[in-house]
């Protein structure tokens, strides 16, 4: 099973919608390994976003997600990364699909309220980076062969 990262990000937190996107997610079936509120250290933000190094918006970039807390989220299951990519939208929110939660609830690109993993690799990476074997929970949900095919 694949495991991937969803960042609620400090915008989200702050506008209260934590508990819906979190639902969306559960709701497609897959299941929460892992689930932390944080500050997150420029060390961390830094090593996350080390693609972007270089780029115009890397410094506000940095700045923003350290700004205020964030929920990481270790998500685990069949297609886990595309499903939360589904869930969460296009990266620019004006460019996302209503019923998405970027394009339920976001307007500007440098305000769009998550990120998640966007490769089977890098989901296993991020998850690492963000969470330590100690927390992560591996369990099973009772009636999980209703929602994955064998």
């Amino acid at each position: 099973m694949e495991r991937t990262l969803l960042l609620i990000k400090p915008d989200a937190v702050q506008r209260g919608l934590m508990g819906v996107i979190i639902s969306r997610v559960e709701q497609r079936g897959l299941r929460m390994i892992g689930m932390k509120l944080m500050r997150v250290s420029r060390t961390l933000a830094e090593t996350h976003y080390s693609i972007h190094q270089g780029k115009p918006f890397y410094d506000k970039l940095i700045g923003y997600i350290t700004s205020a807390p964030v929920v990481a989220i270790a998500w685990q299951g069949n297609r886990a990364v595309a499903v939360v990519r589904q869930v969460l939208g296009a990266t620019d929110p004006t460019a996302a699909s209503p019923g998405t939660v970027r394009g339920d609830y976001g307007i500007d690109i440098g305000r769009n309220l998550t990120h998640g993993s966007d490769s089977i690799e890098n989901g296993q990476a991020e998850v690492k980076l963000w969470f330590t074997a100690d927390e992560l929970l591996d369990w099973e949900r009772i009636g999980e062969e209703w929602v994955f095919e064998t």
